[in-house]
């Protein structure tokens, strides 16, 4: 549900706090740091053997020479952090593959926030539709909660700007602005007319990182693992619990557009499913000893089905779990093929706040497979490749040049046998494609406008029916309403649209009468992809035998 955003949850804005740096002694600083960058990058330079080799010395001269003859004739003055930190350090990482980075402070930070499932924020979540923001919810010990907002207080100005003077993408802007930095509300409580002024001051807010959870049907639970982190398992062992654990006839585990996080939390969560002992997935690098991760006994274990959703926005420690279940033949994995990222990042802290991460790995499935997919032209080539396939003397993680015969054909299998192909990603047992909103569908629903349409029909009907739904009447008025508003109404849209209309406006409807998690819970069990991965229950039994 676009419009209801939450804006105290998303990522700051990046910026870089390094002061410009002046020519002489801080240059010199800032290109050996560089140089040690290189090296530490490219397994050159260690503690016990810190001498560069001539090959490497000779660059590092050959960069110093190159930045003083552009720093001298440049047309205009060099912006040295820019220079050095965005053109060198991050162009060489991003010659090696995609997930080497140069973090600067702020990004460094916001990593360790989302390690410890944490951003920087007010605690809110808001619904937004053009010149009004209305409180959903209010996190438990987040600033919103210490200055006595609550859902249904509606924000009429923020730092002195009015929101009904402001347009639905201004407003937006204007929220996003605000969720860093010290503001002052207008705030309106429910049952009074006169707006009071309450000042916040952001901190760090826990985020849930199993953001869904609900019973999908009798004996049937459903949960979304948003992100993976160190709270996680534990999150999720509490939502099956309140969910009557012992009763659950089959889990719906959703892990679509999870992009991954805490590895060992991925690992975690595997072993509330597995038997323990089994392996989970093996850790290999050309620096590192290989480890072998099986599943401990936990405090906590589940026997129950399991239908696991995946699709191409699956990342890393969600597709290592995924395949975990897949290839102990533990869960049904459906939906479209997962994203591909298996490689092990070390992230190591350098001077400033900043940090460095290099990739130093791969990890491997229960069956040897990587579920990294190949990127042409980088280090990662063969990067899919199991250690027995991949050429001679050659490892995944630096095997150049054309793919070894046979290699896209290798087939590993599950604890029962079943085939399961390399390629990259974890490819689904049943597939199950997902539902994409056309542009015109796309646009209207985030500009807004059918959160403003269900606001505008509860101000004008005093009740809801039960049970509630979308009457053609309703669709003409949408359609009317947006006709009013300058907004074009194509007919090979409007046609087709006509049930996900249907579903989008009871949803918004929904979650401003009933709350946002009932709205959120209305919108997953309409979710056509949702519905088909529910239905494989009675067939979990026969999917997993290859049947």
């Amino acid at each position: 549900m676009t419009p209801c955003l939450a804006p105290f949850r998303v990522i700051l804005k990046l910026e870089d706090l390094l002061t410009p740096l002046k020519v002489s002694v801080s240059i010199l600083r800032t290109i050996l740091l560089t140089a040690l960058l290189c090296m530490i990058a490219t397994g050159l330079y260690s503690q016990t053997n810190p001498a560069l080799p001539d090959d490497a010395a000779a660059q590092a001269l050959k960069f110093t020479a190159i930045y003083g003859a552009i720093e001298r004739n440049y047309v205009d003055p060099v912006d040295t952090d820019h220079a050095i930190f965005d053109g060198g350090i991050r162009g060489m990482l991003s010659a090696l593959d995609p997930f080497c980075a140069f973090l600067d402070h702020d990004q460094f930070e916001t990593m360790k926030q989302q390690a410890r499932g944490e951003s920087i924020g007010f605690g809110s979540i808001l619904y937004v539709s053009v010149g009004k923001v209305l409180i959903l919810q209010i996190t438990q010990g987040s600033p919103s909660s210490r200055a006595g907002l609550a859902p249904g207080d509606e924000i009429v100005a923020v730092n002195g700007e009015r929101v009904a003077r402001l347009d639905f993408q201004s407003l937006i802007d204007l929220l996003k602005r605000s969720r860093s930095r010290p503001a002052t509300l207008g705030v309106i409580h429910p049952g009074r007319l006169v707006p009071e002024d309450i000042k916040l001051s952001p901190a760090e807010v826990a985020l849930p990182s199993v953001d869904k959870a609900f019973l999908w049907a009798p004996g049937i639970a459903y949960l979304h693992i948003a992100s993976f982190e160190g709270k996680t398992p534990e999150e999720v062992a509490n939502a099956l619990d309140r969910m009557d654990a012992p009763h659950l006839k089959g889990l719906l585990l959703d892990l679509r557009d999870d992009h991954g996080g805490i590895v060992d939390s991925a690992t975690a969560v595997a072993s509330l499913f597995l038997k323990p002992g089994q392996v989970v997935l093996t850790a290999r690098g050309r620096k590192m000893a290989e480890q072998v991760v099986h599943a401990p006994a936990m405090p906590k274990h589940y026997d129950f089905p399991i239908v696991t959703l995946v699709n191409g926005d699956t990342v890393s420690a969600a597709e290592l779990l995924a395949a975990a279940l897949q290839e102990h033949d533990r869960a049904v994995i459906a939906g479209a093929p997962t994203y591909g990222k298996g490689v092990i990042q070390s992230v190591q802290e350098l001077s400033e706040g900043t940090g460095l991460a290099i990739t130093a790995g791969q990890y491997f499935t229960p069956s040897g497979r990587s579920i990294q997919r190949p990127l042409p032209g980088t280090a990662l080539t063969f990067a899919s490749l199991s250690p027995s396939i991949v050429p001679q003397g050659k490892s995944p993680a630096n095997a150049p040049g054309k793919e070894p015969a046979g290699a896209s054909s290798a087939v590993f299998h599950t604890d029962a046998g079943r085939p399961v192909t390399l390629g990259g990603g974890v490819t689904p047992d049943v597939a199950i494609e997902g539902h994409t909103d056309d542009p015109w569908f796309a646009f209207i629903s985030q500009r807004g406008f059918l959160t403003s349409y269900a606001e505008s029909y509860i101000t004008t009907h005093s009740r809801m029916s039960e049970p509630f739904e979308v009457t053609p009447e309703m669709l003409e008025d949408v359609k009317e309403s947006l006709l009013r508003n300058g907004i074009r109404v194509p007919d090979e849209f409007w046609s087709k649209d006509q049930d996900i209309l249907k579903v989008r406006i009871k949803v918004e409807l929904t979650s401003l009468v009933d709350g946002l998690e009932r709205g959120e819970e209305l919108a997953t069990k309409s979710d056509a992809q949702a519905q088909k991965a529910a239905d494989l229950f009675p067939r979990v039994a026969t999917i997993l035998k290859g049947h």
